[in-house]
């Protein structure tokens, strides 16, 4: 019997859930519910979602800046090997953080370009963003099965309902804060990734430039914006409006560019082109944003409308109503249900540490009985046993009393030389740290000498101690923060994607180093060390060396 399972997706601006099995080739939808999030967290999302259905186990998307899906590649290993190399990397990030995270991971189709190695996706959420959903899925009568990244719900969305040709798909969520997109070549998956910015950059654009409140820019957007190339305007304030989100629409079309350059780079498929774009997502609503993003990329982009093959048929009229005019924002949590009901599907399944004890502990209950019912018998046996032993052991004890008094002398001098070594380490790693902060700034400067592209210069280089929470060095703990600002040209074209382009050169040439880097208009700005996370108690750099 195919399994009925609840997929459900919480944002900034809309809430949305379905119910329903995988059967017989296509998904059948039993429920649905959704709902505004007019005040945009994810308390107010659950509360808005009031479902008329109970929710049973849910499969939750989860998307944001506390999401992180990463790329591996390592050698062919075993699983057991495999398991410990990415808790092991799941344990270093978390200690970077200083946040407790919740992860999983999964093998990618292997590229044929990629000889003898394996990509592994890893995705991690921090817990306290679970703990919230867990909280409001409560509230709205449900329970968590699991969490996968928004962006793995889209990509079985798509592999399940859309149109899989051999060509390369950009897909892509576009939500009022995020945007989720995969690359998807064929039906395999080869690029998943949340990325911040979406919908909500129109609105920032109408709130600056024509001076409106938040409420007025969101109903100017939906009402008079057309992005359509060469339309023509029924009225001033139409055309005022589109104007205003002309600079928004760029820095869109650059963040979906940016995520193929940032693709090709990260998984090291130089020659990978996009044949096609989807579009889906509140933010996908946008009149005229399908041919605008056609034009600026150079590739058809169309909505995705996994619906048009998706049984809604048992949904009652109120419902698929609500379904009609909510497809966009309806597509991710497709995808969780689907992922949830369908065991063949590619899957991540984040689960919160508490939940992850409680299956555990419910899982190995009957064994934990039986054992209770033999440690009660082996005891028995022990008391006996252990009498005996104990009263050869008291006489041993006494010859022992001298070794004691011997090791506890042996013990304060140690106590001594360790307070005097943790007094040499602090120095230590406060010369460490001169010493890096000069080699910190020669490499960045030979790397801007080398990559930096030719219509950008540099204004002003400044190193110095100092704390920056977005570079995970915390006060008290001050290390060599470097400072580069500069600006492009002006006309030059994409600053943004080169921008971009000259981040992802960085990342890859220092891939140790925290990068806090910002962009307005032709002016930026990048913050970075290498010593987030570094020159702790063991003294050690990122790469290992003393």
């Amino acid at each position: 019997m195919a399994k009925t399972s609840t997929g459900a997706d919480v944002g900034a601006r809309s809430a949305v859930a379905i119910r329903g099995a995988w059967k017989g080739g296509t998904f059948h939808v039993s429920n649905y519910a959704a709902g505004e999030n007019d005040l945009g967290t994810v308390d107010s999302g659950w509360a808005s979602l009031q479902a008329d259905f109970k929710l049973g186990a849910t499969r939750i998307a989860a998307s944001g800046r506390e999401v992180n899906v990463r790329y591996t590649r390592v050698p062919g290993v075993p699983d057991w090997q495999l398991r410990n190399l990415m808790r092991f990397e799941v344990q270093e990030i978390g200690d970077q953080s200083g946040a407790e995270v919740a992860s999983d991971f999964n093998l990618l189709p292997r590229p044929p370009e990629i000889e003898g190695e394996d990509v592994v996706l890893l995705a991690m959420a921090r817990e306290s963003l679970l703990e919230g959903h867990s909280d409001g899925v409560e509230v709205a009568g449900g329970s968590v099965e699991a969490f996968s990244p928004a962006s793995i719900g889209l990509y079985n969305a798509f592999v399940r309902y859309g149109v899989v040709e051999d060509d390369t798909v950009l897909l892509a969520n576009i939500g009022h804060e995020t945007t989720d997109v995969v690359l998807v070549r064929g039906a395999d998956l080869v690029f998943a990734r949340n990325l911040t910015g979406g919908s909500g950059l129109f609105d920032e654009a109408l709130v600056q430039r024509l001076q409106l409140s938040p409420a007025r820019a969101e109903a100017t957007k939906i009402d008079h914006v057309d992005l359509t190339p060469g339309a023509r305007h029924a009225t001033p304030e139409g055309e005022k409006a589109t104007r205003a989100v002309m600079a928004a629409a760029g820095q869109l079309t650059s963040l979906l560019q940016s995520a193929v350059m940032f693709c090709k780079s990260q998984v090291k498929l130089t020659g990978l082109k996009v044949d096609r774009v989807l579009l889906c997502g509140g933010g996908a609503a946008l009149r005229g944003l399908p041919r605008y993003l056609s034009a600026g990329m150079g590739v058809p982009v169309e909505l995705f409308d996994p619906f048009r093959v998706v049984d809604t048929s048992a949904l009652d009229p109120e419902a698929a109503d609500r379904l009609a005019a909510h497809q966009l924002e309806s597509v991710v949590a497709l995808g969780m249900a689907t992922m949830a009901s369908d065991p063949e599907a590619y899957s991540l399944e984040i689960v919160p540490e508490a939940l992850a004890k409680k299956r555990a502990f419910l899982g190995g209950t009957i064994w934990l009985i039986a054992a209770a019912v033999l440690a009660v018998a082996f005891l028995g046996y022990r008391v006996t046993y252990l009498n005996a032993k104990l009263d050869r052991l008291t006489g041993e004890n006494r010859g022992l009393a001298s070794v004691v008094a011997r090791a506890r002398d042996i013990h304060s001098e140690t106590e001594a030389l360790v307070a005097e070594n943790a007094r040499l380490v602090a120095e230590t790693t406060a010369l460490q740290s001169i010493a890096g902060s000069g080699e910190q700034l020669a490499r960045a400067v030979a790397f801007l000498d080398d990559s930096l592209p030719g219509d950008f210069w540099i204004t002003r280089v400044e190193s110095a101690f100092g704390t920056d929470s977005e570079l995970r060095v915390e006060r008290g703990n001050e290390r060599p923060i470097l400072s580069i600002q500069g600006q492009a040209r002006d006309g030059v074209q994409s600053p943004t994607a080169q921008f971009q382009q000259l981040l992802a050169e960085l990342e890859e040439t220092m891939p140790y180093a925290a990068l806090n880097p910002s962009i307005d208009r032709n002016k930026f700005k990048i913050e970075m060390t290498s010593f987030a996370g570094a020159l702790e108690e063991t003294g050690e750099d990122d790469d290992g060396s003393e």
